[in-house]
């Protein structure tokens, strides 16, 4: 049997690819070991500009948590619109709601990263609960749920966030995406190799921020308020996954592929200052997927193994498709995966433009600094 370069490249993609698949799929079917805790008080971090709908939506959602000591901490971070007036009157209103204004902030200092550092400074509790003004708790057990596992020498847990459904393609992509982000990050954790958490859903001490000088070694850097401290800090001894529907927040998805895209380049942007080891992980995987992808259709067409090609290539999907199954389930929020095959050729596409994109990048702007 002689095999061409093209040959070996693409088997051994396939190769990587199976054996990731194989190792999450360990992750998510493996019986998890519980560790319940009694309830610990918890302070909820939100970090707010120009988000008066939003928090006029999830404040009272959040205030009607069964949990027995809570508070809310909503930062107002230079809002223009009626944040401030709304928070006013909502704080005298109800004892859990506190409000934290910043009126200037420090100029080599992003906004989200300044606000987050004074309320989580603010917070009564050692235990913080962070979402985003514009994400709704899928249930009002969500606080119990997201804090009941831990061990002693926990300090951080990492839940999911998915996006809420709409009609159409773009929604689909982004669902698929985000539950592949999903895999990846809370796969390698539950496989005690931590490496980033979403700032949508992320429970933490306030003395690991504290004594950690919390955002002080990547101020500089736009985003990365969530998954580089998750980077920097999170252990396979102090980190546990919260999973299960109950410990979901869904968040609003773009509704354009542009944004989506900007979205996308933002956070893969903040990928480059993940540590080596990470780095490495998630670059191989990602490599193995676009190889895998990008070459079938040419191996196809010239390699004379044409039927290992085509079986190779089933096998990583139909396995692909088992993990997404399963994942979903165990997350809490089930995936239709009649669409994987689309979805997948889709994925690798998008990966290698917006990949090079955000890797070539020497800034990318967010929304707000």
């Amino acid at each position: 049997m002689h095999l061409s370069v093209l040959d070996i490249v693409f088997f051994s993609a396939i190769a990587v690819q199976l054996i990731y698949i194989a190792l999450f799929l360990i992750a998510f079917l493996k019986k998890r070991v519980l560790f319940p805790v009694a309830p610990r008080p918890i302070s909820i971090i939100i970090c707010a500009h120009d988000e008066e709908q939003n928090l006029r939506e999830l404040v009272p959602i959040l205030l009607q948590q069964d949990y027995p000591e809570f508070e809310i901490i909503i930062i107002e971070d230079r809002c223009n619109d009626g944040t401030y007036d709304y928070l006013l009157q909502a704080t005298k209103e109800y004892t859990r709601l506190k409000m934290v204004r910043v009126v200037n902030k420090p100029e080599h200092v992003s906004g989200k990263k300044f606000g987050l550092t004074l309320g989580i400074r603010a917070a009564k509790y050692d235990w913080v609960l962070l979402t985003d003004a514009d994400c709704r708790p899928a249930s009002s057990q969500w606080i119990k749920a997201m804090s009941a596992n831990q061990k002693p020498e926990t300090k951080m847990v990492l839940g999911f966030s998915p996006y809420e459904k709409a009609p159409g393609l773009l929604n689909t992509f982004i669902q698929f995406e985000s539950l592949l982000t999903a895999i990846q990050f809370v796969g390698l954790a539950l496989l005690g190799k931590p490496y980033m958490g979403v700032g949508r859903n992320l429970l933490y001490q306030k003395s690991l921020f504290l004594e950690n000088k919390g955002f002080n070694n990547y101020l500089g850097i736009t985003g990365g308020d969530d998954d580089l401290f998750v980077n920097q800090h999170a252990t396979k001894k102090n980190t546990l996954v919260s999973m299960g529907s109950e410990t979901l927040t869904f968040s609003k998805p773009k509704t354009s592929w542009r944004e989506y895209y900007h979205q996308k380049l933002r956070h893969l942007s903040v990928g480059k200052h993940y540590k080596f080891s990470d780095k490495f992980i998630l670059g191989l995987f990602a490599s193995s997927w676009l190889i895998s992808c990008l070459l079938v259709i040419p191996e196809a067409v010239v390699s004379s193994l044409f039927p290992w090609v085509l079986g190779a290539f089933l096998l990583r999907t139909a396995l692909l498709t088992i993990l997404f199954y399963h994942a979903s389930k165990k997350l809490g929020e089930p995936f239709t995966i009649w669409m994987m095959p689309f979805l997948d050729f889709i994925f690798a596409f998008y990966y290698l433009v917006a990949g090079v994109a955000a890797t070539t990048a020497k800034r990318i702007a967010w929304k707000r600094n």
